[in-house]
């Protein structure tokens, strides 16, 4: 059966707020803490890891899980409200034009806070950056991402930038850099670029796990290049995760800069580096390697994973539900994380690919014109 763009783009979006609210709960945690906590491996929804989660540290004040989704999701839906303004291409200009205002200045409904608050006040603080240097610092939007730590915090968001190039992982990976470039620097912008092609990638009718990984080698850059063929490599020695946890721990520690205790960072963490790679995206693809593509297993895999788990299941799930579609991921969960968030995940999926068609159509139409502007200059005399 072909997929359409719908199709993709609901698996994507809706497998990404899924490994989002899957991986919250065991966030910072080691794979043997987390065995130990849940008797076992996590293998859906669970609850929050201190029963007092309101004031237990160093978690307080959210409630991770019970299905809720994190700043991930809250982000990733922010961009699509973004993308439904412009219904083009996006900048970094859009950032500062759009996506501040919408944190800052509309209230919503957020499940980690049983509450509607600004987003802004669930927002960690390399996103709360953006909003101090774009609305108040009024730093040009493409260099207003020097400074800040160099995390996750872009890339987390990125998937919608490949549903809107769906099939066009170079474009998607162009578009991101852009966008990026008002949030992270360095090897935090560059995995902006990298996950959102993956996701593109993944769009392709017959994509495969190792088309997505090719597409995303092809351009990835300096420490992320080097971190994604390092895992990806022993990941293909693995067929299923739990004998994949420690080996692809162990690949991608030379270039993550947290180093192996991941609340207590090293004195190095998230500064800029071409010889680092954040950690998330090199796991997420690995764990699609081991996965098989399979949305359960990829990404109960990053779950299980632990550190930034809930970013690693955004990731993989974003792929994977791109490359299996909406059927891809467990109806049971989506039901689950949608009910317990309050949140409409099919919607934003909708109103994105919508956004893609016309933006296609844009570019269609810009190519045309482009290419008979050409023709006529390359045939003058």
């Amino acid at each position: 059966m072909t997929l359409t763009l719908e199709d993709r783009a609901a698996g994507c979006l809706v497998g990404a707020a899924v490994g989002d609210a899957l991986g919250g709960p065991v966030e910072g945690w080691t794979p043997d803490q987390i065995l130990e906590r849940h008797g076992g491996r996590v293998t859906g929804v669970v609850g929050p890891w201190y029963e007092d989660w309101r004031t237990a540290r160093p978690i307080a004040p959210y409630h991770k899980g019970d299905g809720h989704v994190t700043d991930d999701t809250l982000m990733c839906h922010a961009l699509v409200r973004v993308y439904e303004k412009v219904r083009d291409h996006l900048d970094a200009y859009a950032v500062a034009d759009h996506l501040v205002p919408d944190l800052m200045g509309t209230p919503r409904w957020i499940p980690e806070l049983e509450a509607e608050a600004l987003p802004l006040h669930r927002v960690f603080l390399a996103e709360k950056w953006i909003v101090a240097r774009l609305h108040y610092g009024h730093v040009d939007p493409r260099e207003a991402g020097s400074g800040n730590i160099v995390n996750c915090g872009a890339a987390m968001y990125m998937a919608p930038v490949g549903v809107v190039n769906a099939g066009n992982p170079r474009a998607a990976y162009a578009e991101a850099l852009d966008v990026a470039g008002a949030h992270q620097s360095s090897y935090g912008r560059e995995a902006a670029g990298v996950f959102a092609a993956a996701v593109a990638a993944a769009f392709t009718p017959g994509a495969t796990v190792d088309t997505v990984v090719s597409a995303a080698l092809a351009l990835a850059k300096d420490g992320t290049r080097d971190a994604i063929e390092a895992v990806v490599e022993v990941a293909s020695g693995h067929r299923d995760f739990e004998s994949a946890l420690g080996p692809l721990r162990a690949a991608v520690a030379p270039y993550d800069s947290v180093g192996p205790d991941y609340r207590r960072p090293s004195m190095d963490a998230r500064r800029p580096s071409r010889l680092h790679a954040i950690e998330e995206l090199p796991v997420a693809l690995g764990m699609l390697v081991v996965g098989g593509g399979r949305y359960e297993a990829s990404v109960l895999g990053a779950v299980n994973y632990g550190r930034d788990c809930d970013s690693i299941a955004t990731m993989a799930g974003a792929v994977a539900g791109a490359l299996g579609g909406a059927a891809a991921v467990p109806a049971a969960w989506a039901k689950t994380v949608a009910e317990a968030s309050r949140l409409d995940l099919h919607a934003p999926a909708e109103a994105l690919a919508a956004v893609a068609r016309e933006v296609f159509a844009l570019d269609r139409a810009r190519r045309r014109a482009h290419e008979a502007a050409f023709t006529a200059l390359a045939a003058t005399p």
